[in-house]
């Protein structure tokens, strides 16, 4: 049979990923970009030196960016969701019985 004329997406079922960024970090980075921008405009607006404010909102943009890439390198996708439910999971279980042990299936 000859070629066929359709390409096969082979990213079905795979996470978004945008210039290294995964998942749900570019909708942090995004969301980091709109608060320095509301930032920048505030500062501007109580009548800060307009230089002191792209110095400002330049420092804390290069960090926090530095920072979402760096979290998206170390969790992955799905990595930090998981630290977050290990953390309210109890780190002991007591009992006072056994019998919680010794219970019979119904098989």
């Amino acid at each position: 049979m000859s070629n066929s004329i359709y390409k096969i997406n082979k990213g079905i079922n795979t996470a978004i990923e945008f210039r290294g960024l995964k998942a749900q970090y570019i909708w942090y980075l995004g969301a980091t970009v709109l608060i320095l921008m509301i930032l920048f405009a505030t500062l501007y607006l109580i009548g800060m030196n307009q230089y002191l404010c792209i110095a400002l909102t330049g420092i804390l943009g290069i960090i926090s960016i530095n920072k979402i890439y760096a979290m998206s390198k170390r969790y992955g996708v799905h990595g930090l969701s998981k630290l977050m439910a290990k953390r309210l999971m109890p780190d002991v279980i007591k009992t006072k019985s056994r019998l919680v042990f010794m219970k019979k299936s119904k098989s």
